[in-house]
């Protein structure tokens, strides 16, 4: 039995991608393993959203080309976004990968690994238009108690700086019957932590006949008995209903706390991104949350460096952030993309200039984040625990519902045990730059 080395990058939606993958190769019969010297064959599923994550993508591909070279692996097999994207020219310039497969293929990948592998080099790339469904297999490789659901595939949108759109096709919704099957057996196999994920998760439904929204599948989930957190990623503001902000508010389930990418405050900058401006300005986006439940923690992305922003456009923005007060922030610096609307556009900002603005975001961010941990010192907060701290087996750590995996900060716990997984009440002692510190209190959730 050969065995099957995947490797995995780019952001939580390619995961599920992967996990997929990982379920279709364990079914075409191959054995998986987690260390590609040991691997007769390798995949990885790249990204290409911006020039870092292209970088990233040439460096995984190039380590495994030099295993292969080294008598290591037999076949590599390259997916994704990464090939989509230049998947022409990739055949004629890496001629150590056996088959490049593009987003439209990934769902072939049993099928192509027995078939293409003594072949190659062969460029399977189509249109994409496959969705994975709940009879689609899968493996898990996040923690047991938290995995990521795929509400929908690709984006309708036509954001001037994204290249999405060209790699993943037009937005396709699952049906609300196949996310509750796949949330169910998720909840039946100990996941106590579902994060919905899409390109846009609030756009969720409107392709389908008969149309539904995002509350409906909010609601649809919260009937499953055993379910502790359902938390909301990637919301578009335009698009988040009063109706989901309340259901937020009232159901101890869906964690109090929305990720809601903005990107700038600017309205020629919005307009420029090809990012509706809606009826609404975004202070007064932020106030209509706010207004309902203080209790909300907002997460938001904000682009820096975007054609034309001018230093005025820059230093509104900084007050914006200042006067707004994020929980939680990520800044990416722009990036100038072929094929994307905005590479043509004119007045752009040096990369220098970016990352400085960028660093200076952080830095009005950080003073936030702390103050907002500070004022936490004191209260008990619900905590997932997640396993010993990297750096001693002294220290726990987990997060609150207000913090999501991999993005956010994390709670340090010094004293008291607990297992991993269980959810206990911790009060916290210390409030720092991102994470926080407590002790567990001994009364069970």
């Amino acid at each position: 039995m050969e065995t099957v080395f995947l490797e995995s990058l780019g952001c939580a939606k390619n995961l599920v991608d992967s996990e997929n993958m990982l379920g279709l190769i364990r079914e075409a019969g191959y054995e998986l393993t987690d260390d590609p010297l040991h691997a007769d064959i390798a995949v990885v599923n790249t990204c290409a959203f911006i020039r870092p994550a292209i970088e990233e993508s040439i460096d995984a591909i190039f380590e495994l080309v030099n295993i292969k070279r080294n008598g290591g692996l037999k076949y590599i097999f390259v997916a994704g976004c990464f090939v989509q994207r230049y998947g022409y020219k990739l055949l004629r310039q890496i001629p150590e990968v056996d088959c490049w497969i593009g987003t439209g293929q990934i769902f072939r990948i049993g099928e192509i690994l027995r078939n293409y592998k003594k072949n190659g080099p062969c460029l399977l790339i189509n249109r994409p238009h496959y969705l994975a469904d709940h009879n689609t297999p899968r493996i898990q490789t996040t923690p047991f108690y938290s995995s990521y659901l795929k509400i929908a595939e690709g984006c309708s949108h036509h954001c001037s700086f994204c290249v999405i759109p060209s790699l993943r096709g037009p937005y396709r919704s699952r049906t609300l019957g196949s996310l509750y099957a796949e949330a169910r057996k998720m909840v039946e196999e100990g996941v106590k932590e579902i994060n919905l994920i899409a390109q846009d998760t609030t756009y969720y439904g409107h392709d389908l006949d008969p149309s539904c929204g995002l509350e409906d599948l909010l609601e649809k989930l919260l009937t499953l008995p055993a379910l502790k957190w359902l938390r909301i990623l990637y919301a578009y503001p335009y698009l988040l209903t009063d109706g989901v902000i309340e259901l937020i508010n009232s159901e101890k389930v869906i964690c109090p706390y929305i990720d809601v990418p903005i990107q700038h405050i600017d309205p020629d900058i919005l307009r420029a991104m090809g990012r509706p401006l809606g009826n609404e300005s975004m202070p007064e986006f932020i106030d209509r949350i706010r207004g309902k439940s203080k209790d909300i923690a907002l997460r938001t992305t904000i682009m820096v460096g975007f054609p034309g922003e001018s230093k005025e456009k820059f230093q509104n923005l900084c007050n914006f952030i200042k006067d707004s007060e994020f929980d939680r922030l990520g800044v990416f610096t722009y990036y100038p993309e072929k094929g994307s609307g905005a590479y043509r556009l004119k007045d752009r900002v040096s990369h220098d200039i970016s990352e400085r603005r960028a660093k200076e975001i952080m830095g009005i961010q950080a003073e936030i984040s702390r103050r907002h941990n500070e004022k936490l010192v004191g209260e008990t907060l619900e905590v997932l625990i997640e396993g010993l701290h990297p750096e001693t087996d002294l220290l726990l750590t987990g997060r609150t519902s207000t913090m999501a995996p991999e993005v956010d900060g994390e709670v340090i716990i010094n004293e008291g045990h607990a297992h991993v997984g269980e959810i206990k009440p911790v009060k916290i002692t210390e409030g720092h730059l991102y994470d926080l510190v407590g002790s567990i209190e001994y009364d069970d959730i």
